[in-house]
């Protein structure tokens, strides 16, 4: 393009933007605005881009045109749901942001357990309208997540175990695809789409409205941590090994190795830690479950009780603040030997600095009861799932922490089983290709879900994700 092309497509853009900005309920920020920097942020403060615009809208009507004119334009198009996309996904450089995140309703149908949730709501707006009615749909494990992103790449969290991800409680959504229909999806409704959108991430379409089936809630969840000093960290893992061979399924649990911020008053050491969240209202059968691991690998601290659900889901909020700076790896795997804690040492022994965590999430039970295949998630046998995530604040630090996770992803390569969790990827260098894809889903999942792009947006118009490529392309 030349530059009298050039021109002339800018002011064709500018046109197309004031346009835009004439039937939007909501607004249309562009950087001589005064807002524009709060705009343009996104969670993860490495992610420091300018795009073209950003239209916040108002309503769900006011996304047909914004899909309309990032398609006329040309410009690249970053869907932006409510919460926190460490790979900075919600936003494009030079490109068009639909921003969604004052969509933020939750309609709650006690007698159906129908959660009916708009895209730009987090775990907070969800929990805050379910549990007054002892209902909790399975979600992640901080709060100020958005619902949007989780559900369509997976959801992994406190009811894993005993309820599934949340994509495996999504019961139907409207979804308006690259090739602008609007179409419901469920069971029964175009059911190769409602497969590709729980797991295949935001790939297809922009979900406008998802729908859950809430699970009955106790009066209070038996919670608590287990607390282990470095001294212990090999006996706690031994000890965890042997007790996540055969608990039942009410029984969610994440080994965490982090150093806490000051706040949590656990001095500056590095910790392990056992959290687990008991989802049966009889307390006394979980508190023996517990007394098991204890007995087998006593703790150096402990806090073990009844729980109320919007205090757990909150309890770890503080670590992941909006702007801290955040990159991450993840991992299956199905051993928890000696060979495999090894290798978990190796470089979880590192951790002596506030701002990178390692965690390890017990699969299994009604998670691993889904078929392989029913949904787009990639792998349902492993029993356990590594994340290795930052939250640090100091610019100086980014390549080193970086390079520690990539460090810690390699040392269990040799034990990781099939698949990437999408959700706990943070963002990578370099052009998407369809082997990164091939990669995060496997060979027969990912020829699926290209079959599904090739169909719902076959010029890749849903392209800022972790990206499946149409066969065109």
């Amino acid at each position: 393009m030349g530059i009298v092309d050039r021109g002339e497509h800018d002011d064709e853009v500018a046109r197309a933007l004031e346009a835009l900005r004439t039937r939007l309920t909501g607004t249309l920020v562009e950087p001589d605005d005064p807002l524009y920097d709060e705009a343009r942020q996104v969670w993860n403060g490495m992610i420091d881009v300018r795009p073209r615009a950003v239209a916040r809208v108002g309503s769900v009507a006011d996304i047909d045109p914004v899909l309309a004119t990032a398609q006329h334009t040309g410009l690249p198009l970053a869907v932006r749901g409510g919460g926190h996309n460490v790979a900075g996904h919600g936003t494009v450089e030079g490109g068009l942001v639909l921003d969604l995140s004052a969509l933020r309703r939750v309609d709650v149908d006690p007698g159906t357990r129908h959660v009916t949730v708009e895209p730009g709501a987090t775990l907070a707006d969800v929990d805050r309208a379910t549990v007054p009615h002892g209902l909790a749909v399975p979600v992640g494990v901080v709060s100020a997540t958005g619902v949007a992103g989780l559900t369509v790449g997976g959801g992994v969290g406190w009811l894993t175990r005993s309820n599934g991800l949340t994509l495996d409680n999504l019961v139907g959504a409207e979804v308006i695809t690259g090739t602008r229909e609007h179409l419901h999806v469920d069971a029964e409704h175009n059911p190769d789409l409602f497969w590709g959108i729980r797991g295949g991430g935001g790939n297809f379409g922009v979900v406008t409205s998802f729908t859950f089936l809430a699970r009955r809630l106790p009066p209070s969840v038996l919670g608590g941590n287990l607390v282990y000093r470095r001294a212990q960290w090999r006996t706690a893992l031994q000890a965890y090994a042997r007790w996540t061979a055969d608990l039942p399924d009410e029984m969610n649990s994440i080994v965490s190795i982090l150093r806490l911020p000051p706040s949590f008053g656990m001095g500056e050491e590095p910790l392990l830690i056992v959290g687990f969240a008991w989802m049966s209202p009889d307390h006394e059968d979980g508190l023996g479950l517990v007394e098991r691991l204890r007995a087998d690998a006593p703790p150096d601290e402990e806090e073990v009780g009844p729980v109320q659900w919007l205090e757990w889901q909150s309890a770890m909020d503080e670590l992941f603040p909006r702007g801290a700076r955040g990159y991450w790896k993840n991992a299956s795997f199905s051993r928890l030997d000696d060979e495999v804690i090894d290798a978990l040492l190796g470089f979880a022994t590192e951790v002596t600095w506030f701002g990178t965590g390692i965690d390890i999430h017990h699969m299994g039970g009604f998670f691993g009861r889904v078929p392989a295949g029913a949904t787009a998630f990639p792998n349902r046998s492993s029993r356990y799932w590594l994340n290795v995530y930052g939250y640090w604040q100091d610019p100086a630090e980014d390549a080193r922490l970086t390079a520690f996770a990539r460090k810690a992803h390699a040392a269990m390569a040799p034990f990781a089983e099939l698949g990437q969790y999408v959700n706990f990827l943070g963002a990578e260098q370099g052009p998407v290709t369809p082997e990164a894809a091939r990669q995060a889903y496997g060979e027969r999942t990912h020829r699926r879900l290209v079959e599904l792009k090739d169909r719902y947006d076959p010029g890749n118009i849903f392209r800022l994700n972790h990206n499946i490529v149409p066969s065109a392309a």
